[in-house]
């Protein structure tokens, strides 16, 4: 209770300087994580934060869930544009090569460690998560295609990661009895009862949402509150029957997205906010993990590896993979330096927290911590430049 008090004091607190720390460059999840660190460090912190309790996993389990929903909803929002922005090609191929670069660079530089181990930390800090960098996605400046095309990856990367991560945390987790032909069942079938979950429920909703709309029987600003309960609906009712609560929530956010667009107002305004919220508690949670790791030292091995994994494991894939397309040499290069790492990292990482090993888990932990970190600094940092770069460009074209 008191970390959720303090959590809300600081959103109050937040929403009242933000405009002023924006001119500074100071975004939310910079505060919130240094507002985590400063709040939870030390033997006696002032705000005491239980990892290991069986509420804090499912409470980040309903993030995760929650947040897939707003990447589903958000990633349909580009079909406007029309046209192919290269997701095909960033999902289908720079995406598993990614995982695979990762994985083959964690055993370059953390020798010694076993392949389901570095298979999880690859699946923790790959994910894209574009809340670093959140204001270059409404820059203007920046040729939409690219703000698109960075959108939709986000948006859908995590949502088609996390059956294949909940599988390489069942194998190392699971030291007797089940086989991995079990485990790889079980996740296939869990997997499969979540898109029929996820489909009837976001299906229905949307038929059901846009009726009510249609006949007068609610306003859109009235259907907000249809659209905050749809995750929590779509995650409750998948782990009811056994399947995937995750992949349930952002089935249902696809099958649910176009209807919540064509209905006029902001109809999926309160469940991003609510998101939002959510996610800045993420971020706190940061800042108390960054705490435990800094304080008990990190090794200048798992530094490099986060670094490779924001630089050589995520850019050689998505320049490659998109050549050959209508993008410039430049808008590829910012496609795949832009490749910022943020809340779904963490939420992966404290999933794996609570059900490995200790030693695995505070691994994990520790390479989550330093590449998440180094992502905001460096994202952080050149946002900004690379926005500038994009206009003089287009100055110097006209």
């Amino acid at each position: 209770m008191p970390a959720f008090a303090v959590v809300l004091s600081l959103l109050f607190a937040w929403a009242l300087v933000s405009d002023r720390m924006a001119r500074w460059s100071i975004t939310a999840p910079i505060a919130f994580v240094v507002a985590g660190v400063v709040l939870t460090r030390g033997t006696d912190p002032a705000v005491p934060i239980n990892l290991e309790a069986h509420s804090f996993e499912v409470a980040v389990e309903v993030v995760l869930a929650v947040l897939l929903f707003m990447d589903a909803t958000e990633a349909r929002d580009y079909e406007r544009l029309g046209k192919s922005v290269g997701e095909g090609r960033l999902l289908g191929l720079a995406l598993p090569a990614s995982f695979a670069l990762a994985t083959l660079l964690g055993a370059l530089v953390l020798p010694g460690t076993g392949w389901w181990l570095l298979a999880v930390c690859a699946l923790v800090v790959m994910p894209v998560d574009l809340a670093p960098i959140a204001g270059f996605l409404r820059d203007a400046r920046v040729p939409l295609r690219v703000r698109a095309a960075l959108n939709i990856e986000g948006g859908f990367n995590d949502g088609l990661v996390s059956p294949l991560f909940l599988f390489c945390v069942a194998n190392l987790a699971t030291a007797h009895g089940s086989t991995v032909g079990e485990l790889l069942w079980s996740v296939v079938k869990g997997s499969l009862l979540a898109v029929v979950v996820g489909s009837a429920l976001g299906g229905g909703a949307a038929w059901a949402v846009w009726r009510a709309h249609e006949s007068g029987w609610a306003r859109a600003n009235g259907l907000r509150t249809a659209s905050l309960a749809l995750p929590f609906l779509a995650y409750a009712c998948a782990n009811l029957v056994d399947g995937n609560g995750f992949v349930a929530a952002f089935v249902a956010g696809l099958w649910y997205a176009t209807t919540a667009h064509a209905v006029a107002g902001d109809s999926l305004g309160l469940v991003h906010e609510v998101g939002e919220l959510m996610a800045l508690a993420v971020w706190f949670l940061l800042g108390k993990m960054a705490a435990d790791v800094f304080a008990d030292g990190i090794s200048f091995r798992i530094v490099l590896y986060g670094l490779l994994a924001l630089t050589v494991a995520r850019f050689v894939p998505v320049v490659l993979s998109l050549a050959g397309t209508d993008f410039s040499r430049a808008e590829r290069a910012a496609i795949g330096w832009l490749g910022s790492r943020g809340v779904t990292s963490i939420v992966f990482a404290m999933l794996a927290y609570v059900r490995l090993p200790q030693s695995d888990a505070d691994f994990v932990i520790d390479v989550m911590c330093a590449t998440v970190l180094l992502s905001v600094v460096l994202h952080g940092v050149t946002q900004q430049r690379i926005a500038r770069w994009f206009a003089r460009t287009r100055q110097t074209a006209d």
